[in-house]
């Protein structure tokens, strides 16, 4: 439950319940808010929590999180205070976190986030606290000790989307952490521990030993998954799963080329295979990237440096173009390509971020006159989908040994960045927290 959503709304409860009015100021204590003296729906004052005085479990007060100040600066391993989950929340002891494209934009100045703020957004990890009032039937579900792996979308539950099981729209994750750099209640987690200034969050802030996910984005790992690999089940199997099962909906015997390969490109490969794709034409421009590919499932591979991209696929499928034509670069030009690249009646689906400012061009005739369906999809559906990913690894289905091509320590999370960003890695890198 959206705890403000339920503050606002509260007009409804009883007052002269004396019961419900000590569970009201117990809810309120438990998420670090005063009780108004009245509920009658006024504007609800909050104050701050003294997060130095909270230890894990008696233990430490304090971690380490690498932060991200401005663009262009290289990242900085700061100490925090313990980060205090709230309602619904679950403290993560961080195992490993994926190295992203995503981030890379936000270091980069591309795509607008709060400053300064913990990158990192998926992650897996251990169970150490559940927040307080947390309900009965999460605690059973993800239990002290559980192995967890986090969607970096993470629904709230509540909202309109959410309630009609379109998680990857909730209006919380993107109103309030993407919009924000903060969860559900508006505040952060995470407060420096020289200055108690806070720091915002993006996703769960997973760059960092531990971090505060909400439940609804958390899915168990069985033993037989490793840590580190499992880590990109939460974005890059993630972002894929949901552009070829909602918004491409493939099905078996489909056609569907694949423009971009890196970490979220090659696990559409897998994904695609994995759901009877017929035809995979993997399109990238580093051979190295090609030959990966074709372990991963493509069938046909293009370098478009050597090549045009476009008439190579329409040569291969024999003058029609694919069923389904994924962008996962972010680029102009190769958003141009995805919908050059599909048949009459086909599907561009574009996954790839890119800088605030770019635009792309489509054919404005073709799309009206020969239906061709251009889709957008940012993730797949947490509460869904992620077990689902989870069980496609554990039976092997989506090999993700295969998906990983570099392992870094913690210390070395701001080089990887930098090689992401010069193209230096293959597949998907993952920072070892553990």
């Amino acid at each position: 439950m959206a705890l403000h959503r339920f503050l606002f709304r509260s007009s409804s409860i009883t007052r002269s319940s004396s019961i419900i009015s000590s569970w009201w100021r117990s809810l309120c204590h438990a998420n670090g808010i005063d009780a108004p003296a009245k509920v009658d729906g006024a504007e609800v004052k909050k104050h701050d929590v003294d997060v130095s005085s909270y230890n894990l479990n008696g233990g430490s007060s304090y971690m380490r999180a690498a932060v991200f100040w401005e663009p262009n600066k290289p990242l900085t391993i700061e100490e925090f205070h313990m980060p205090r989950p709230k309602s619904g929340e679950i403290l993560i002891k961080t195992k490993a976190c994926g190295v992203c494209h995503s981030d890379l934009h936000v270091m980069k100045g591309e795509l607008p986030f709060a400053s300064p703020c913990v990158l990192g957004h998926e992650i897996t990890g251990e169970v150490v606290e559940h927040g307080a009032l947390t309900d009965i039937r999460t605690i059973e579900r993800l239990p002290i000790g559980a192995h967890v792996v986090g969607a970096f979308i993470m629904p709230c539950g509540s909202c309109s989307f959410c309630n009609k099981g379109q998680d990857d729209l909730c209006e919380a994750f993107f109103a309030y952490n993407r919009a924000r750099g903060t969860l559900y209640d508006g505040e952060t987690r995470l407060f420096l521990r020289n200055s108690g200034k806070p720091v915002y969050m993006y996703s769960m802030g997973g760059l960092a030993e531990y971090c505060v996910v909400p439940a609804h984005a958390l899915s168990t790992l069985p033993d037989s998954l490793p840590y580190s690999e499992s880590a990109i089940l939460g974005c890059a199997v993630f972002t894929a799963y949901g552009a070829m099962a909602h918004a491409a909906e493939v099905r078996p015997g489909d056609s569907v080329a694949v423009v971009g390969i890196g970490g979220v490109g090659s696990s559409c490969l897998q994904i695609a295979r994995a759901f009877g794709a017929s035809e995979i034409i993997a399109v990238d421009i580093e051979d190295e990237k090609l030959k990966q590919a074709k372990f991963l499932g493509a069938t046909q591979t293009i370098n478009a440096r050597q090549e045009d991209a476009v008439e190579k696929i329409r040569e291969i499928t024999g003058g029609m173009g694919v069923d389904v034509a994924v962008e996962a670069l972010g680029k102009p030009q190769t958003f141009l390509q995805c919908t050059q690249s599909v048949r009459d009646g086909g599907k561009a689906v574009m996954i790839g971020l890119t800088d605030s400012v770019a635009r792309g061009e489509i054919d404005i005739n073709r799309l009206v006159r020969r239906q061709i369906k251009v889709i957008g999809s940012y993730g797949a559906r947490a509460r869904q989908d992620l077990p689902k990913l989870v069980k496609l690894a554990e039976s092997g289905i989506f090999n993700l040994k295969s998906a990983v091509s570099r392992k870094c320590k913690f210390e070395e999370a701001g080089q990887a960045y930098q090689d992401l960003n010069q193209g230096n890695i293959i597949g998907r890198a993952v920072v070892e927290i553990m």
